[in-house]
């Protein structure tokens, strides 16, 4: 079947903002290291300037089939644009961390509508059996925001400020919002449903809940706190509530209708997982990198770029992968992830530029290579009707998993690095004194001040290695379990 030059249009038109999307994203993980020090931040709280922007897009998201029927296709994407690209210029304006976090949800508010909105217009603007090509000339777009915003923000943050970070956004994003002009029209509009406060309600403070939970926990000593034990019953509560809500409500937020669509019902869990795999390696190795290793935030630009490029790789072949087995292509791509993971988790103080964008690569491909297959498999039956509130449904669920297993890899760095803190220095006594004195004897007397500051601080890099590695396990196991569910799907019979 013939793609027509209006499709075309609309393809670019969803492209380019799709890159807006991504490239702001994987542009702010560069500069956390340097948003640490400018804003005295630490770890636990840099974080945030990633996650906050990925929960306010969780919680936004639900409202972006009743938006579109309200406003539209081309007025919806129009305004989310123009508000992203707005607070996107503020943040390079900000003087605290508290000013930033709370631009951050803005933006994120803003920009939730464009992920669900681009893949519900490329799905059903184009005939099923064009999907999988579709989906894939889609990502090609996608990915050229992880692999220009690490190279750009390493290059600006390193020759300019983080805050030109920020303001790179804003040509881009009125370029953006005048292609989005252009080429789509207000086809939705008119279709909505009367607005379920209710049940956006419950949603919200359960995923907000749910987020403080894991951000703060660490730092409140769990459930021995009053504050974390609050924050889990009202995630439980909450969560409870909203699907009791959906399936009784007239007009809930969500049709449960479409939760009967087998395919879309795995594409959640499947959607929930990659969400969990897609930023995880682009909040640790910077840090790692910086910290540990003393790399320049040009390079690391570089090296966390090669995840996009290793995505952009899998495009060569997982269009006709798809075509031939959806399943067995989602099944490689989670598998080849696996193996990323394994890699990464083991790398050690010796870690090398090439063990890093080796690993990182192939994890990108890895990526790549399930997307497409999983988002053809997750729609390829369900109903015209459903397609904009079960976009939204997806894009909620995979952005509620990145933000979430973020703050759990950085919960289990925290923990382990303290772990494993505590033992080398407890190892290192009186009767241990003689293993280490080679190494010491290179700087002193060990009972020198600044030899036991050299001593403490090499401990703590120890330590903080041995953190990195036990986070990056957590991203073997996870796509590990998760690869046997491609072949639950059901493939549609042309």
């Amino acid at each position: 079947m013939k793609i027509t030059g209006r499709q075309w249009l609309i393809l670019l038109s969803v492209q380019f903002t799709t890159v807006l999307f991504g490239l702001t994203a994987t542009s702010v993980t560069v500069i956390l290291p340097q948003l640490k020090g400018a804003l005295s931040a630490t770890q636990e709280q840099i974080s945030w300037v990633l996650t906050f922007n990925l929960v306010a897009t969780a919680i936004a998201t639900p409202l972006t089939g009743w938006l579109a029927g309200r406003l539209g296709w081309r007025t919806l994407m129009v305004l989310s644009v123009a508000g992203f690209t707005a607070a996107s210029m503020l943040c390079g304006l900000v003087d605290s961390l508290e000013a930033l976090l709370a631009l951050r949800v803005v933006q994120g508010a803003f920009g939730a509508p464009i992920f669900p909105m681009g893949q519900t217009i490329v799905l059903t603007s184009f005939h099923r059996s064009q999907h999988p090509f579709i989906m894939m000339m889609w990502g090609v777009g996608g990915v050229m925001g992880p692999i220009l915003g690490p190279t750009f923000g390493g290059l600006i943050s390193d020759h300019l400020s983080w805050r030109w970070i920020f303001f790179l956004i804003v040509p881009l994003g009125v370029a953006a919002g005048m292609l989005a002009f252009a080429a789509l029209n207000d086809d939705e509009k008119g279709r909505t449903r009367p607005f379920d406060f209710t049940g956006f309600a419950f949603i919200a403070i359960a995923i907000a809940a749910t987020q403080l939970m894991f951000d703060r926990g660490q730092r409140n000593d769990w459930f021995d706190s009053g504050e974390t034990v609050t924050e889990c019953v009202l995630a439980g509560v909450f969560f409870v509530m909203f699907a009791i809500h959906v399936m009784t409500a007239r007009s809930p937020l969500f049709d449960p209708a479409a939760f009967r669509d087998r395919n879309f019902t795995i594409g959640v869990v499947v959607a929930l997982i990659m969400g969990m795999l897609q930023y995880v390696p682009m909040v640790l190795f910077p840090p790692l990198l910086q910290e540990l290793q003393g790399y320049p935030e040009t390079t690391i630009g570089y090296l966390v770029a090669s995840r996009g490029l290793g995505n952009f790789a899998s495009f060569v072949v997982v269009a006709q992968l798809t075509r031939f087995d959806a399943r067995l292509c989602l099944f490689l791509g989670l598998s080849i992830q696996a193996f990323a993971g394994w890699m990464m988790g083991g790398l050690d103080m010796q870690i090398t530029p090439q063990s890093v964008i080796v690993s990182n690569a192939l994890h990108g491909f890895g990526f790549g290579l399930s997307y497409t297959p999983m988002a053809v498999l997750a729609f390829s039956t369900m109903p015209a009707q459903y397609m904009t509130q079960s976009n939204a449904v997806f894009a909620l669920i995979r952005m509620l998993g990145s933000s979430v297993f973020v703050s759990i890899t950085l919960v289990v760095f925290a923990h382990s690095t303290a772990e494993a803190n505590a033992n080398l220095a407890g190892s290192i006594t009186y009767f241990t004194r003689d293993l280490i004195a080679p190494w010491v004897q290179a700087f002193g007397h060990l009972g020198d001040t600044h030899v036991q500051a050299r001593l403490a601080a090499e401990i703590q890099r120890q330590a903080s290695m041995i953190g990195y590695v036990n986070a990056f396990h957590l991203m073997t196991l996870i796509p590990i379990l998760t690869a046997p569910l491609a072949f639950l799907f059901v493939l549609r019979r042309s």
